[in-house]
């Protein structure tokens, strides 16, 4: 018999998105799993960034016990989630024009490297500028975001463009406009979001198919141990050590 309480709603639902992603997204995330391990075994580094709450998913794929050692957080001030004051500055700098260029003018990504932009929306400067201007500058941009908004929001950007349009390969997370996945009558408002479900397994499923193709290359992927399990320690300090000029979390 089905829950129908609003936890188990919202779990039905979460659970169906996850399964829309595994199905309808298959093909990108072997793609994109594939991109990251052609950007390993080149001599390439990885990066990854998000804006707000979309920034949660980014933060889980780096330094993060079982992922690769290689993902480093291209971090923006005061958009890295909610710890800046007051939270909505966040919001307002995501639709600043020229912050993406200044970000990865001064930060050491270049060419030949791989950059995952994780924007649920895909509408606001900082996303776009930042997918454009990475292509620019040579690396390869994996986008995750929900393409239905693109058809049903206007793009923030002088351009009228979005995110998607700016990329590589692109993951649809598959979230509704609004990201709420619950409505009561006597709620006046929609509720429980679930983009950071379904997008963190996105992303963990695309790091899962880059290990793994490194493996199945014969490249041992540089994966980090929990540090809480007997050897875990020295095990990263290896990783870390041997990898060290592509970490960038370190310094």
């Amino acid at each position: 018999m089905s829950d129908r309480t609003p936890a188990g709603r919202f779990l039905d639902a979460a659970i169906g998105l996850l399964h829309r992603v595994r199905d309808e997204e298959a093909d990108s995330v072997a793609a994109a799993g594939a991109l990251l391990a052609d950007t390993v075994a080149d001599g390439g580094r990885l990066f990854a960034f998000g804006a707000g709450h979309s920034s949660l998913a980014a933060q889980d794929i780096v330094y993060r016990a079982g992922g690769l050692a290689l993902m480093n957080l291209l971090a923006v001030p005061g958009v890295v989630g909610v710890d800046v004051m007051p939270a909505t500055l966040g919001s307002a700098l995501e639709r600043v024009d020229g912050l993406a260029s200044a970000v990865l003018d001064s930060s050491p990504a270049r060419a030949g490297d791989a950059l995952v932009i994780v924007s649920l929306s895909g509408r606001n400067a900082l996303p776009v500028e930042m997918a454009m201007n990475a292509r620019a500058l040579g690396l390869k941009v994996i986008g995750v975001t929900s393409v239905a908004y693109a058809t049903e929001t206007t793009s923030r950007h002088v351009s009228g463009t979005y995110l998607k349009d700016h990329c590589d390969l692109v993951l649809d997370s598959k979230i509704a406009v609004g990201d709420a996945e619950l409505a009561l009558d006597h709620v006046p408002a929609p509720f429980a979001p679930a983009s950071t479900v379904v997008t963190t397994a996105l992303l963990q499923a695309v790091m899962a198919t880059a290990a793994a193709t490194l493996a199945d290359r014969g490249i041992e992927p540089p994966l980090l141990r929990s540090g809480n399990v007997d050897g875990g320690h020295d095990w990263n300090g290896r990783i870390l050590e041997q990898y060290g000029d592509r970490i960038f979390y370190r310094h």
